[in-house]
């Protein structure tokens, strides 16, 4: 009796084990929308609140040098998702990739495809910032889509908002140096101060829809792409956010160095800064404070995404990954916004908790197409062949490995290019580098002030980097022929 007990116990181990590797581990995927790193606390900010997205980082590894593939939502997006780079596949702009990519599963539809649960709430692929999202009475439901990609879900779901359109106390600081401008939206720095609550807004219910999401496919794996429109102009909150930020005036601006444009090429100067916006130190102090209020508004509904993760039961089931589809410059060089290859706009933040491993810090190079790969591979998946990210999954166990050398971005619509090592950031601009070049010493000058891109004593370095980078979009076009294929 008693061998057999014992062995009907062994049975029971051995059967609890191997439903342990057999069980798939469940994907969150968070993303918010034009965010630098810079702003949160858990990367060294000491006056934007983000507790939320701080306790994540300590639970799981953050990165330093996590990098996107394009500084404009539409490339950026379509490459991680993807898993290609945008000169791989042509994927420029803001349409439906799915043309470009043809066959090949995307992400989410790679996990769909092998058994998961796969949705999106809200902005994953591109959506226009307001006005794709601005709620209109009548407006047919297929409008929110934006350039989604359909086959990459089980399910999708929108979340539309009154974005500058909501009630409350609102400015346009853009090109309004006499106040006289009306609130208009699209594309502009526009501030409300809205009046209601979170759930006015369109972060607010796709908070909740993720919530509801979480805890309707607990019984089973679920990829679920979460995506927060905030800090996204425009900086829209509900008032409670903007009051730790009050009064604008104590706010302190980044460091300015007179003539700082003058070493760097017509195509270095952002689409975005204080001059053609007409910015003086009030307007640029208030920008700031509403992005920061935007922030904080967007890190509670992280809040209430992780907090409907814990009640379900699937903490130790899920891994859960944080990021920016690229950075933001908030007056850094007086840049405002993206598109700069500078790394307040190149460089996004990146955090990724696994169950059972422990905190940590990597200061390796990572790039954003590396999260298909990992993903997959942590998941138990097959990573499928010739996508161009990389496996990282070994960063996680010990935040010492690196996987690659350099960082690599572009600026498509400038024809920026950038390669980013531990020393040196080299920017060019054309294939051909006639419209200019940019060659940043980072250890010696980390905020990037001096372009050493003309000095004789680093033509030598110079040249190297225009070598590999030729070299690199030479390898990153070598699958553009065979993309149909799996």
């Amino acid at each position: 009796m008693k061998n057999y007990l014992v062995t009907v116990f062994s049975l029971l181990l051995f059967s609890t084990a191997l439903f342990a590797q057999e069980k798939k581990y469940n994907v969150l995927f968070i993303i918010s929308d034009d965010l630098t790193a810079t702003a949160l606390s858990c990367y060294g900010n000491t006056v934007c609140k983000t507790p939320n997205i701080d306790a994540l980082a300590a639970r799981g590894t953050r990165f330093t040098q996590a990098y996107c593939q394009a500084t404009y939502c539409g490339p950026s997006r379509a490459s991680f998702m993807s898993g290609y780079y945008p000169h791989a596949t042509g994927v420029m702009g803001y349409k439906n990739p799915r043309p470009q990519i043809g066959d090949r599963a995307t992400w989410s539809q790679h996990f769909k495809n092998n058994g998961y649960y796969s949705a999106r709430v809200s902005k994953i692929y591109h959506m226009g910032v307001p006005g794709g999202i601005e709620y209109k009475e009548g407006r047919d439901p297929d409008f929110y889509n934006g350039a989604d990609d359909a086959l990459s879900w089980t399910e999708r779901f929108n979340s539309p908002g009154p974005e500058w359109m909501a009630p409350g106390d609102g400015e346009n600081l853009e090109n309004n140096p006499d106040g006289t401008k009306p609130l208009v939206g699209r594309n502009t720095m526009v501030v409300v101060e809205a009046d209601g609550d979170d759930m006015v807004h369109s972060d607010g219910k796709t908070a909740l829809k993720a919530a509801q999401l979480i805890e309707q496919h607990k019984e089973q794996p679920f990829w679920l792409g979460v995506g927060f429109v905030r800090p996204h102009v425009p900086f829209v909150a509900p008032r409670s956010y903007y009051e730790p930020y009050l009064p604008y005036s104590k706010l302190k601006l980044p460091e300015q160095v007179e003539g700082d444009w003058d070493d760097i090429p017509k195509a270095g100067i952002n689409y975005k800064n204080n001059k053609n916006m007409k910015l003086d130190i009030r307007r640029q102090k208030k920008a700031l404070g509403a992005y920061y209020a935007s922030v904080s508004f967007m890190d509670a509904q992280v809040g209430k995404v992780m907090a409907a993760l814990k009640k379900s039961g699937l903490e130790d089931e899920t891994i859960v990954i944080f990021t920016s589809d690229h950075g933001y410059h908030l007056d850094e060089h007086e840049f405002w916004e993206k598109v700069s290859l500078r790394d307040e706009s190149s460089g996004v933040p990146l955090i990724i908790s696994v169950p059972g491993k422990k905190p940590a810090v990597c200061d390796s190079f990572v790039e954003l197409l590396d999260l298909y790969p990992t993903l997959s591979k942590l998941c138990g998946l097959e990573v499928p062949k010739n996508i161009q990210g990389k496996d990282i999954s070994a960063m996680l166990d010990d935040p010492t490995v690196e996987v690659r050398e350099a960082a690599f971005c572009v600026a498509p619509m400038r024809k920026g290019f950038l390669l980013r090592d531990k020393k040196w950031s080299y920017i060019q601009y054309g294939e051909d580098a006639k419209q200019g070049i940019e060659l940043f010493d980072m250890m010696q000058d980390p905020k990037q002030f001096t372009n050493l891109a003309k000095d004789p004593q680093h033509q030598s370095v110079v040249e190297s980097f225009k070598a590999k980078l030729a070299k690199k979009l030479e390898e990153v076009r070598a699958n553009d022929l065979d993309l149909g294929a799996q």
